[in-house]
């Protein structure tokens, strides 16, 4: 994974995020890609594995339509003065991989585990004994990689190991489907409890979408 380049990196994301998230088949472009996500907030998003000036200038002017997203991968300080009004921040991220592994570990006392695999995307349900939700997460299979997705822990059951539990079993179930590398973007809360778990930081993403104003519209 070392050779691996951030163009490549990127594009494994891309192709189990949207196994994950049920998004469209990603469009080629110049610059990188464009996935129809379908959602009223989240029509469509730019994906841009190393974003120039040009390139996000050039899309901002053509962007109308509330609810396109970028995903530009480089510092949040770097891109945002290329784009103007009406587009907003949202937290940064930071692409992620790491050698899977056949982990199979149990429930802390408390709580059950349970899993399922549906469309290529297992998911993970930790509850409480008493059925109360505590922490979930998924994954995407995507042939030789899969995708890490979605990721929770309740607020009243964090620091409790059920992170951990939910990633293990995760990368335990893509190993055992065959797939070697995780891949995820994951946000500044989460990358302690990653990085713990032995992922490697591979390159940070701004991500930014466009809501102009009512009088700007």
């Amino acid at each position: 994974m070392q050779d691996t380049g951030i163009s490549e990196l990127v594009r494994m994301w891309i192709d189990g995020w949207v196994v994950s998230r049920g998004g469209s088949d990603p469009i080629d472009e110049p610059w990188g890609w464009t996935i129809d996500v379908g959602q009223s907030k989240h029509v469509a998003r730019h994906v841009l594995p190393e974003p120039s000036e040009a390139d996000v200038r050039k899309i901002v002017a053509a962007t109308s339509a509330s609810g396109t997203w970028l995903k530009l991968f480089a510092e949040d300080e770097a891109v945002l003065p290329w784009v103007g009004p009406g587009w907003r921040s949202d937290v940064p991220g930071f692409l992620m991989t790491c050698p899977l592994t056949p982990e199979g570990p149990e429930a802390p006392a408390g709580y059950t585990l349970t899993s399922w695999t549906r469309g290529g995307v297992t998911r993970v349900l930790v509850r409480t004994r008493a059925g109360h939700f505590a922490a979930r997460g998924q994954i995407a299979h995507a042939g030789a990689h899969a995708v890490v997705d979605q990721v929770e822990t309740a607020a009243e059951h964090r620091r409790k190991g059920l992170g951990g539990l939910v990633m293990r079993t995760l990368q335990s179930t893509a190993y055992e489907a065959g797939a070697r590398t995780g891949v995820l973007v994951g946000t500044p809360d989460g990358r302690a409890l990653y990085s713990s778990l032995g992922w490697t930081m591979r390159a940070p993403m701004a991500s930014l979408w466009y809501e102009p104003s009512d009088a700007a519209r």
